[in-house]
Formats: C-alpha cells, structure tokens, sequence
C-alpha cells in the first residue's frame, strides 16, 4: 500500500551517501576494508564496552554470541514478547528456549517471572530493550545471573543509546546485540553488532563470523598471500564494507538523530495526554528512551484494533510489532505451547500500537494521526 504517512522513514545526508560512494570508487576491499575495524572500534566506544564483532544482521550477532559462550545446549529464559530471532537464535545454537513473561511499564522480561522459570538447566537470560527505553527489571536481572553464576546477553536490537541512570544498554550484561535493520536508530539496511568486555569471547566471535579463518587488522583473507589458519568451522555472516562505512556516518549524527526522535515523541505525548484509555511511553528521570518506536498501549483490544483500522483507511501505516512468539506454530509444535500459557504477554500483544515516528515527520503529520486518535475516543 502507497502510504500517506508511513510507520518510518530512514533519516540519511549526504554525508552518507559520500561514505558509500568512496567505498565503491576505490573498487576494492568491499568485503574486509579498515572501515570494518574502525566501525567496531566507534560502537564499541559508544556503547562504553571494550570490544566490537560486526555482523550482517542482528540475528546472525545473536545467534554467533550464544555459539561464542558454548550455549549448545540446555535453556535460555527469553520474552515471548519480542521479534522472533530472540528466540530463534537460540535454536539456532542448539539451546531450549524458555518463555517468560514481560512487565507492563516498559514492555521488558519481569523479573519475578524470570525467578520461577531458572532451573539447573538454565545458561542464559536474554531480556530485550524494547523500542527504544531499557528494560526496567534489567538491574535486578543482572544481580541474579550473577548469584545464579548464569549469563545475561541483552538483545538491544532497537535501544542503542538508551539508558537507565548513566548505563547505557549494553552495559549490563556479559555482552550485547545491537540491530542496524532499517527502522532502527541508526541503520545500514541489515546490520547487527555484538559488544563485550572480554577478549577470549571477542575472539571467538571474529571465527565465528568468518569460516573459523583467523584474521588479524594487518592480514585478512582478501589482503594477504599467505595460506589462512581455520580452528574452528565458521559461518559467513561479515557485514559489507559499504555497510560499515555508512554506520559510521550515521553513528557521527546519532546524538542529533535522537534529539529529533525525542521532539516528535514529545509532541505526540503532548497531543494525547487527555486520552485516560491510553498509556504512553513516557521517559523518567532514571530512563531515557531514544523512541525507536512510539508504541501505545491501549486499555481495550476493542479500542486497539478499531484505531488501527480508522488509521489505516486515512492512509496513516501502525504496526503491532510483536504478537507473542510462543504461539507461532513452530514454537507451539516443538515445545508444546499454548494459548494461555503466557496470559500478560497475550494479553499485552492484543493492546500495543505503534505509531508513526521518523525524525523527518512535520507537526502536520503527526497533528493528522494524533487527531484522528483522539476523534475515535470523543466519538466513541
């Protein structure tokens, strides 16, 4: 469908298209070139960890870093309540995952659900940030790992400069997942990126991604003469050159790219703060949301699906992102789920909107859709 107002709109300059433009001009290194190391070492000191793995997706980053911590086996606690790489990576590496259910202020895993659900066969929990703000219970999930001697990777697929007090997501946990898909923060097309403090697993991850082919910054596959080392079976999962050149520019604008995010975020809480039905992702003094969504949570499903129906006929595109996972069908016939089996995460899904939201949309656009919104409600 030819869109009105679309759900989101990749923010970009000309300096990005320069960055892209130079890699292509110099007719080489299109696949390992120094742009690769010197965007890793930017996320990396963005998000205050010591190291950086770039990756062609946020899957393929999620999938490799359960591989690098040996998670071949036994369970991972995840949200249902999420896209489903969650947890399909940790199928992928040949781990169980286990469902849990998610808090109703922030959308992430709840931590007393995540203390009924860790058992001896549980490696991992694996809570996502979800659309932009940390996930409230992460502090509390970080201690009991840490007392369970278990790991916490965060998916912070779409919270990259999010923070709760001065941590910023992916600071909490063993390591972290960073999405650059189209609609996030900052993008590349397809992307993803893992963060950690430790060398060993850094390492491990650079096999990992590359055909177990050990590879230095000085000598790679493609800038070398030398017969590679392979200690390990590897996968191909290498984000491009090109790719890796446009994230750096649009990680030296990502501060002003938050900025605009968080003044359209503000005028529609502005515009739809007499709405009683309707709880809005409002930031607190602790947390800062970067608004990699705008998602509302409606008190009816009624109410829900009405609007997105009304907005839809007004050429104005929403999204109910994640519907629970534990209810597709591959999930229900391996693992024995259930409708039911997760009743706030059910019941979560069937009352989340999101909203356009780009830091391109004018007043008038978004005037359009909140309009419309609070016209359902007087009318109703």
């Amino acid at each position: 469908m030819d869109w009105k107002i679309p759900l989101f709109k990749i923010y970009w300059d000309k300096e990005d298209i320069k960055a892209v433009e130079k890699i292509i001009r110099r007719g080489t290194f299109w696949a390992t070139g120094p742009e690769i190391n010197k965007f890793e070492e930017k996320i990396a000191e963005f998000s205050e960890r010591k190291y950086c793995v770039s990756f062609n997706s946020g899957t393929s980053a999620l999938h490799s870093i359960l591989l690098a911590h040996n998670v071949t086996s036994g369970e991972v606690i995840v949200p249902s309540f999420t896209f489903i790489s969650t947890s399909n990576s940790v199928v992928l590496a040949g781990a169980k995952p286990v469902f849990a259910e998610v808090e109703s202020k922030t959308f992430g895993l709840d931590i007393e659900d995540v203390k009924k659900r860790i058992n001896k066969k549980t490696k991992v929990i694996m809570p996502i940030h979800y659309g932009g703000m940390c996930c409230r219970d992460i502090k509390a999930l970080k201690e009991i790992a840490e007392d369970k001697k278990i790991l916490l990777i965060e998916d912070a697929a779409e919270s990259i400069g999010s923070k709760i007090g001065n941590m910023k997501a992916g600071t909490f946990g063993d390591a972290a997942m960073f999405s650059f898909c189209q609609n996030k923060i900052i993008t590349t097309g397809e992307g993803g990126a893992i963060v950690t403090n430790s060398k060993e697993i850094y390492e491990k991850l650079k096999l990992i991604r590359s055909h177990g082919r050990v590879e230095t910054k000085i000598d790679d596959y493609f800038s070398t003469t030398k017969e590679m080392k392979y200690t390990e079976v590897g996968y191909n999962f290498r984000m491009p050159t090109m790719s890796a050149a446009l994230c750096i520019s649009q990680l030296n604008k990502i501060d002003n790219i938050i900025k605009m995010r968080k003044e359209k975020a503000e005028y529609y809480n502005n515009k739809l703060k007499q709405l009683k039905e309707v709880f809005l992702p409002i930031e607190n003094e602790k947390q800062k949301h970067v608004y990699q969504m705008y998602s509302l949570k409606f008190d009816k499903k009624t109410d829900r699906n009405s609007i997105q129906e009304k907005l839809s006929e007004k050429g104005i595109m929403t999204k109910v992102y994640f519907y629970p996972v534990h209810l597709k069908k591959y999930y229900k016939k391996n693992f024995g789920y259930n409708k039911g089996d997760m009743s706030k995460t059910e019941e979560l899904s069937e009352k989340v909107l999101t909203l356009p939201l780009y830091p391109q949309i004018s007043k008038e656009e978004q005037e359009y859709v909140a309009n419309n919104i609070i016209e359902y409600f007087n009318k109703r």
